[in-house]
């Protein structure tokens, strides 16, 4: 399928974020070509030492790109059932790793897995793995949910940030998952059911409300994810509906709806509590603007914290279209396509203080 054209407006503005014309070009480069087959292994049902077994005996090429998160595979094809050598130099260049991982030394002919086999394997109908982009589990591993914690994943659906804290959990303590969604959540019970997971509540509310009620009920949270709803500009390489959903009006109107479920979500932390936001998105009025407000309406009650990701990430800005943000900000992660091969997303980690 041919890539669409940007929105004149959608390229100027990401011209801006990246003026170095060969940094530019590359951008426009990877949005053409798919994203990784990576999956997470769920770790409440099997280890990651078991399950690269069974999809080695699949005949799956398996990669595990992160030595301290081990959990996380790309699987870049399989070996078909003739015995050629067609097609082996293209997953040769993916590393020798996989050769190693696998013990393959070159015969068989390597295909591609044929749409949907991912969702299809056994393997995934028995919760052993989630399907998921690398960019979507950075923010839980930002987070680095634990055992017996109080945690809310306040945009929880379909359930696979949620399934991840539940796993880092390893289903201890309290997890409550929320969407407004009633489609959605159904998802997220079925995804949380097969994976498992049995520390989660679901609820079904506007952020905003469920925030003012738990408020008043006194009930706070050593964690909090707001994965928030955003504009997708992340999503250029596996969403085509993204290239002609996207509108300036829509972004100044996430823009609010991100700050008024921020702001919510902190007066829900305990103190030394932690919160991550992030987005799929790379618009500056839906990241670093919104820490920027939260930053000035809880003067010297919030911190923006550094992160360490397993991923190449650019520093948050420190000003847009002429205004300027907290120096903080730029503590907040921006990760683009093209540096890791991923989807494009927006991680930042802020602790309560007081």
């Amino acid at each position: 399928m041919k890539t669409p054209e940007l929105k004149p407006l959608l390229a100027e503005r990401l011209k801006s974020l990246m003026p170095d014309e060969k940094d530019f070009m590359s951008f426009l480069e990877i949005l053409k070509k798919p994203t990784q087959n990576s999956i997470r292994c769920n770790t409440l049902k099997i280890s990651p030492e078991d399950l690269l077994k069974r999809l080695m005996d699949k005949g799956w090429i398996v990669e595990q790109p992160f030595k301290e998160y081990p959990e996380i595979f790309i699987i870049n094809g399989k070996i078909a059932d003739d015995k050629t050598d067609d097609n082996i130099d293209k997953f040769r260049k993916k590393g020798s790793n996989i050769k190693a991982s696998l013990g393959w030394e070159g015969g068989g002919k390597l295909i591609e897995l044929a749409p949907g086999e991912l969702g299809r394997a056994l393997e995934h109908l028995l919760g052993y793995y989630y399907v998921q982009e690398i960019a979507s589990m950075l923010p839980a591993l930002a987070l680095k949910a634990k055992p017996g914690e109080r945690v809310l994943d306040l945009c929880a659906a379909p359930g696979s940030k949620t399934t991840q804290m539940a796993s880092e959990m390893k289903n201890s303590g309290l997890l409550i998952a929320n969407d407004v969604s009633l489609g959605r959540i159904g998802i997220l019970a079925t995804n949380l059911e097969r994976c498992g997971v049995s520390n989660t509540i679901i609820t079904r509310n506007q952020g905003f409300m469920l925030c003012k009620k738990l408020k008043q009920q006194g009930f706070l949270f050593d964690k909090i994810l707001l994965d928030a709803p955003c504009s997708g500009e992340g999503t250029l390489r596996s969403s085509k509906a993204t290239y002609a959903m996207w509108n300036i009006q829509s972004v100044k109107n996430l823009s609010n709806i991100q700050k008024a479920l921020l702001a919510s979500a902190i007066d829900l932390l305990k103190k030394d509590g932690e919160l991550v936001y992030s987005t799929c998105t790379h618009s500056p009025e839906e990241n670093e603007e919104v820490l920027n407000f939260v930053l000035k309406k809880f003067p010297n009650k919030l911190k923006i914290e550094t992160i360490k990701l397993p991923v190449k990430c650019r520093h948050g800005l420190t000003g847009w279209a002429g205004g300027m943000y907290d120096k903080d900000v730029e503590k907040s992660c921006r990760i683009y396509p093209h540096d890791n091969d991923t989807e494009g997303f927006f991680v930042a980690k802020l602790r309560r203080v007081k």
